[in-house]
């Protein structure tokens, strides 16, 4: 982990990686969403509302998967004092938030049809919204203290004990009655039929590499922020001498 510690290490690896899990991610996404629109079969209960599968789970999965890398890099800032990690943690923040938002945006157009409504305050869909706003929190947060110079430990302890929210999403709708269907991926096992989890994985491996391009595209345009604001203030101590 700290072998990347270094920005000039860190952003000679980012420079070419950034590009190709962009290009990678997108093909692979666009790919497995016009294969799971076009293609894949309807369901037998949901019939045509099957397809915003392809969207909404890997959307949900990064939602989570996000913050996870929040609370990873937060871990990092408060233990080890990683140099990269509070830029992590902010680089993961908004595109994290934007896949949480796709999540309940895309659950709601789901539900209507097969339950009958946008929206209930089940578990999984409170503790879905519970995240976003984490999200809104912690973006908000972290920009106010990167303004005003104070310290990188506080977001990183909002990050930390947001994470507590993660498994609450994971068995919310094992804990509570609830609408939304019980897990259909679980270790080892699947209760989804072949034709949709194989298209369904490619969906969620496609829009994993595009986070992961989106991440190291945000961390490098921070890093070229820091970088601009030191020489900017090192330019105005010379002058001020």
């Amino acid at each position: 982990m700290h072998g990347f510690a270094n920005p000039k290490r860190f952003l000679s690896l980012a420079r070419w990686l950034t590009p190709l899990l962009l290009v990678a991610g997108l093909i692979i996404a666009f790919g497995a969403l016009a294969y799971g629109l076009l293609v894949a079969p309807t369901d037998r209960l949901m019939g045509e509302t099957v397809r915003i599968l392809y969207l909404h789970v890997p959307a949900a999965w990064l939602g989570m998967g996000g913050w996870t890398t929040i609370a990873i890099a937060s871990l990092a800032e408060l233990v080890w004092r990683h140099p990269l990690a509070t830029i992590a943690a902010r680089a993961a923040a908004v595109p994290g938030a934007v896949f949480t938002a796709i999540c309940l945006i895309t659950g709601s157009i789901w539900g209507r049809p097969t339950w009958g409504t946008w929206w209930v305050w089940d578990g999984r869909l409170t503790s879905m919204l519970v995240l976003l706003f984490l999200y809104f929190g912690y973006i908000a947060l972290s920009g106010a203290v990167s303004r005003e110079g104070g310290s990188s430990r506080i977001p990183a302890i909002f990050g930390l004990v947001g994470a507590i929210n993660i498994p609450i999403i994971n068995r919310s709708v094992v804990w509570w009655n609830s609408l939304h269907q019980p897990p259909s991926i679980t270790m080892g096992k699947s209760a989804i039929d072949p034709a949709f989890l194989w298209p369904l994985l490619i969906a969620a491996l496609g829009f994993s590499l595009l986070f992961g391009g989106v991440v190291l595209a945000r961390m490098r345009a921070l890093l070229a922020d820091i970088q601009a604001e030191a020489r900017l203030r090192r330019k105005a101590l010379a002058e001020g001498l």
